[in-house]
């Protein structure tokens, strides 16, 4: 459809969508190649002045889009997530291009895309009230009482770099799909790959006209979308320091964040070591580490630290780390040099604390390399903070009490782990964990599209995930018949 996977030097540009018509500016932003450093796409440079206009185009939209069937909405997403299939090559080259994503784990991110569509498509049927006995209590009467969600009108969405294609489906799809109008603005690392989605949807024979509009930017923009009185949803994924700015400047709106984490692992000494090193280094090193989900604390009983130690660092030593464009590359580079400066600094500061490093920590071929620290305790930065690199730290300690005391002395609470043959142990870790989520025997990095999604704490508010998406950006009308 798109045409772009003839070759990886190919330029593609960009175009705003103020609702359903495409425009461009004088001004281009460049993009260039996280690993190679060409411009691999252009985007018009969007300022209030746009936002504003998309902003009032997607209030008049959501007159209409509220109109419009169910039936008709259902079949939209599902055209999307057709086409979306028939172009899967062009959008993991994108990927490729544009943050530097592993081509095979670039065709994992369209197929999960893909299947964010659907499932929002099977549960538009569940999106709906039910009846209440107003005659429960002595004061109330017999009448015919009920409830049911209705659209919110306009909701405002801002994604980031590291799944810039799911991501992106993850709040737009639920937002058009529930009959609201939508304005995107998705991260500046990956413009055309949000365009090239988008122009699935807007080119649709089962589109809603005008109910999807694209702006292009940063500070500006992100900051005229928060502050406008016009959408009645702000859904945001990003930052800690981004989202406490927008909960100070979005006003009176419902707000969903999905921010930072630092997920954490226990390996008990009833675990399968070697199990756990394969799942643990692909927690760690996915995406390079780019992720709210990335393993970056492991918590190792005592009794199997030395083996565990050793087996994470064969499991590491395995990864390819190289170009994106290689079909078998694990690793490819980080999102920008400022990323893997602090990266470098980070481990810098660990091993003159006192931490070893087993696995990695000098540059591959300009690309900061998968890194295992050794011997950290609780006091060094790289275990107290949000890395969001290709590093994770191994902590030991003496049983399962101090583990679990450790994983939830943190401001953020995402998604926690354990690996443990203790059945016991597993239900008092279910309980224990303070987090959005927790997963027994495989990494803290796992998710699955269908499931509810957020954290505690620090790592936001509100859940992402179809069904939860779509009660998020609907709202409960009370009706009494009497």
């Amino acid at each position: 459809m798109f045409g772009l996977f003839k070759g990886k030097d190919q330029i593609a540009e960009a175009k705003i969508f103020f609702g359903s018509t495409e425009a461009t500016t004088e001004e281009l932003d460049e993009r260039r190649s996280p690993f190679d450093n060409t411009v691999v796409s252009k985007a018009p440079k969007c300022n209030a002045e746009d936002t504003i206009k998309a902003l009032k185009i997607a209030q008049e939209a959501a007159k209409e889009a509220k109109k419009i069937p169910l039936s008709q909405r259902i079949l939209w997403l599902e055209d999307v997530a057709k086409k979306l299939q028939e172009s899967r090559e062009d959008f993991a080259m994108m990927l490729a291009k544009e943050v530097a994503k592993p081509i095979a784990f670039a065709r994992v991110e369209v197929d999960r895309c893909m299947e964010t569509v659907k499932i929002t498509a099977m549960e538009l049927a569940n999106l709906h009230g039910e009846t209440l006995p107003t005659d429960l209590m002595p004061s109330g009467k017999q009448t015919t009482a009920f409830f049911r969600r209705e659209p919110v009108g306009v909701v405002a969405c801002i994604t980031p770099f590291n799944f810039p294609l799911n991501l992106v489906a993850h709040k737009i799809a639920p937002a058009l799909g529930a009959g609201n109008a939508v304005v995107l603005k998705p991260t500046p690392e990956a413009p055309m790959t949000a365009y090239m989605f988008a122009k699935l949807f807007v080119e649709s024979e089962y589109a809603v006209k005008d109910a999807l509009s694209v702006v292009y930017g940063d500070v500006e923009v992100g900051s005229t979308l928060v502050k406008s009185d016009i959408p009645r949803v702000l859904s945001f994924t990003g930052s800690v320091p981004v989202g406490k700015i927008i909960t100070q400047q979005a006003g009176i709106k419902k707000i969903s964040l999905e921010l930072g984490g630092n997920a954490a692992t226990y390996i008990d000494s009833s675990a399968d070591i070697n199990y756990a090193a394969q799942r643990c280094a692909y927690g760690a090193f996915y995406n390079s580490g780019q992720v709210c989900i990335s393993l970056q604390r492991i918590y190792v009983n005592e009794e199997v630290y030395e083996a565990f130690s050793d087996a994470m660092a064969i499991e590491t030593k395995k990864l390819k780390v190289g170009s994106p464009y290689e079909e078998d590359t694990f690793i490819g580079p980080m999102i920008n040099e400022e990323s893997v400066h602090r990266a470098k600094s980070w481990v810098a500061s660990a091993k003159n604390e006192g931490a070893r490093v087993v696995a990695g920590g000098d540059e591959i071929e300009g690309i900061f390399p998968p890194t295992v620290m050794a011997d950290v305790t609780d006091e060094m930065k790289i275990v107290c903070e949000e890395v969001f690199a290709p590093i994770v730290s191994l902590v030991s300690v003496p049983n399962y009490d101090v583990a679990i005391e450790k994983m939830n002395d943190s401001p953020y609470g995402l998604q926690f782990s354990i690996f443990t043959n203790d059945l016991k142990r597993t239900q008092k870790f279910i309980d224990d964990a303070q987090c959005g989520g927790v997963v027994i025997n495989d990494i803290p990095t796992l998710r699955f599209d269908v499931q509810p999604y957020g954290g505690s704490k620090f790592s936001g508010v509100g859940r992402e995930g179809p069904k939860w998406a779509l009660e998020e950006f609907t709202e409960v009308k009370s009706v009494v018949i009497c």
